[in-house]
């Protein structure tokens, strides 16, 4: 059946795909009946996730007009830990942490009331772009026929938009991070601060535990393991458990568990009349952060969007240049490299070093999260931070083993 077509189709109703619409429609000034946002779940749909927003979430928020109107608690601190070693920052602007579920769905109202069409239970099921016409010919699961202008890729790791972009071979060979988290109650004495425990480098994980404070008493748990070796979904098991056992929380069974693709400046994200926004185009390769990178590309991926209607040239050359360049993705980048020599090096013990000894280092990164800090552009100063590094690497590689084994210190509250 082929049905009345918008000239944008957005598939996928995430953090990604409604910055893009609500972009077009306050940003540019679209009529939102141009624009149909399709998504195979029905919210509130379950996402697995951390569930925390940086400054810079918030911050792409405030541009869009959109507001923060679900439960959240402010995590006011950051504590890094290692076996005995404790480092606790405090952020300049508190990271609001909520439940993915709920903020989803408060998003989707929130374009609805702008008047823009989100279509639930129905996503796209095939596509082929008609150069041609200048069309994307897209079936949808609900049996309907589109052809819109452009399609924009908002559909996750799995993104069927990304998958069909020539270029993405580059992709095989390459291991996506490994993600899983679960909603706990929270022990006595937690305090209401982001944890991440690089413990688990002495289990072979190359990433890190967090445990971040949510509404109601409760604690968002779980584990990310960059793909510098290879970890399954039972291992990361074992190691969240033995990790939370620390920390006086049982595991009660597996944790719900995800791949995403990092980002990479080089890869593919755009074709002719498709584009990729969110996690479909990569998230931090650092941190696993993944709302901020939705919330900010969406407005880059609008204004490509806008230019290509306006213009009539739908080959989105500049798309992958736009993204690069603007703060989210200098912000990638470099937590590309850094994640490279955290998780990827041999001896990682030498940069694990630099986390946690640093304080330097722990407060650009602050400020970074709290939104007042493009951390990217601070070259003077992180490259004076790695200079130290290099004199006193060796005496804190030292610390690090000598901790390494020692009790975790009891007072989480302190």
């Amino acid at each position: 059946m082929l049905s009345r077509s918008p000239e944008v189709v957005i598939a996928g109703a995430g953090p990604a795909g409604i910055a893009t619409a609500v972009a077009l429609v306050r940003l540019q000034g679209w009529d939102p009946r141009r624009l149909l946002v399709l998504d195979r779940a029905t919210f509130p749909r379950p996402k697995p996730c951390g569930g925390g927003l940086t400054g810079h979430a918030l911050s792409a928020l405030a541009t869009l007009g959109l507001e923060l109107r679900v439960p959240s608690v402010p995590a006011r601190q950051g504590e890094v830990i290692y076996g005995a070693l404790r480092r606790t920052v405090t952020l300049g602007r508190p990271v609001h942490v909520v439940r993915r579920d709920d903020f989803d769905a408060d998003l989707v109202a929130q374009a609805r009331a702008l008047g823009i069409s989100v279509q639930e239970g129905e996503g796209v099921s095939t596509l082929a772009v008609d150069a041609e016409a200048g069309r994307v010919a897209i079936t949808t699961t609900g049996g309907r026929t589109l052809q819109p202008a452009v399609l924009v890729g908002a559909d996750g790791v799995a993104s069927l938009v990304r998958r069909h972009l020539k270029g993405d071979e580059g992709r095989q060979g390459r291991q996506p991070l490994r993600l899983a988290r679960l909603e706990l109650p929270a022990p006595p004495g937690l305090p209401a601060r982001m944890i991440y425990d690089f413990t688990p480098f002495e289990d072979g994980l190359r990433g890190y535990v967090w445990l971040f404070p949510v509404p109601g008493n409760r604690v968002n748990v779980g584990i990310m393991h960059y793909p510098a070796s290879d970890l399954g979904g039972k291992a990361l098991d074992r190691i969240l458990a033995a990790c939370l056992a620390r920390h006086g929380i049982t595991l009660p069974g597996a944790a719900r568990g995800w791949p995403a693709w990092c980002y990479d400046g080089r890869a593919q994200i755009s074709a002719p009349h498709l584009l990729c926004v969110g996690d479909a185009a990569g998230i931090d390769a650092l941190t696993g952060e993944g709302i901020a990178v939705g919330l900010e590309s969406g407005p880059i991926a609008a204004a490509a969007i806008a230019k290509a209607c306006g213009t009539r040239d739908f080959r989105f050359s500049d798309y992958r240049r736009a993204i690069r360049r603007a703060v989210v993705g200098r912000e990638l980048t470099l937590d590309g490299r850094l994640a490279r020599l955290l998780y990827g090096a041999r001896d990682y013990q030498s940069y694990l070093g630099l986390v946690l000894f640093d304080r330097r280092m722990l407060e650009l990164y602050a400020a970074r999260v709290s939104g007042s800090d493009v951390l990217a552009d601070r070259k003077l100063a992180l490259t004076s931070t790695f200079l130290r590094h290099l004199v006193l690497g060796r005496r804190r590689k030292r610390a690090l083993i000598a901790a390494r084994d020692l009790p975790m210190a009891p007072s989480l509250a302190s």
